[in-house]
């Protein structure tokens, strides 16, 4: 991953996707999206071991989603960086309306249709009393839209969620909805993407 540095001439923006660390959930295989949670002492030290990479790319401005996982992650990056993390309503994750914190299993025995249809077609549903994949697309990249704009800073982290990041890796590689979801996101994965003006060029996914 070295070779990401130095920042090429003619790049005028890379983001630096950071997702958040493992959450603390007393239940496995839970559903959320706005339910607020901490980091666990596991993933803290999963984005403490990220921070050697970040320092590298030496990012000058993070933002960050606003819920809890994400922040504490945000300012464990920006302790070590020496930058204070802004929130950003808009890259928080997909509202799963009626299905935050249930379990799968849960979700199925009570939603059978919404779920089939959510492991089916994951970019068609919205979900009851939530949100769909077009409303969080619209809203994380009308966020990332500004971006070029904030000058002086030609290196951003954001901080966020697999969703979130998903949406902007998607848009970067020119994907449809429904091919996003091929893009995997583990726990505290880091992403690059290049812009040489309007042209992205990802240059790292999942590091």
């Amino acid at each position: 991953m070295n070779d990401l540095a130095p920042l090429h001439s003619g790049c005028s923006l890379r983001l630096v996707l950071l997702r958040h660390g493992e959450p603390f959930l007393a239940v496995p295989d839970i559903c959320y999206g706005k339910l607020d949670v901490e980091l666990s002492s596991h993933g803290i030290r999963q984005v403490q071991d990220k921070l050697p990479f970040l320092k590298l790319v030496s990012p000058e401005m993070i933002f960050t989603s606003p819920r809890k996982r994400t922040v504490e992650t945000a300012r464990i990056v920006g302790a070590a960086l020496g930058l204070t993390p802004q929130p950003v309503e808009e890259l928080a994750e997909i509202d799963f309306g009626a299905f935050e914190g249930r379990t799968y299993d849960e979700i199925q025995r009570l939603y059978p249709g919404e779920y089939k249809m959510w492991m089916e077609q994951p970019a068609a549903i919205t979900f009851p009393g939530g949100e769909g994949h077009a409303a969080l697309k619209k809203r994380v990249l009308s966020f990332t839209g500004t971006l070029p704009a904030k000058p002086p800073a030609r290196t951003v982290a954001i901080v966020a969620h697999g969703g979130v990041n998903r949406v902007i890796l998607a848009d970067a590689l020119g994907m449809t909805d429904e091919m996003a979801f091929r893009i995997d996101q583990p726990l505290a994965a880091v992403s690059v993407i290049d812009y040489f003006g309007e042209t992205p060029v990802v240059r790292l996914i999942n590091g």
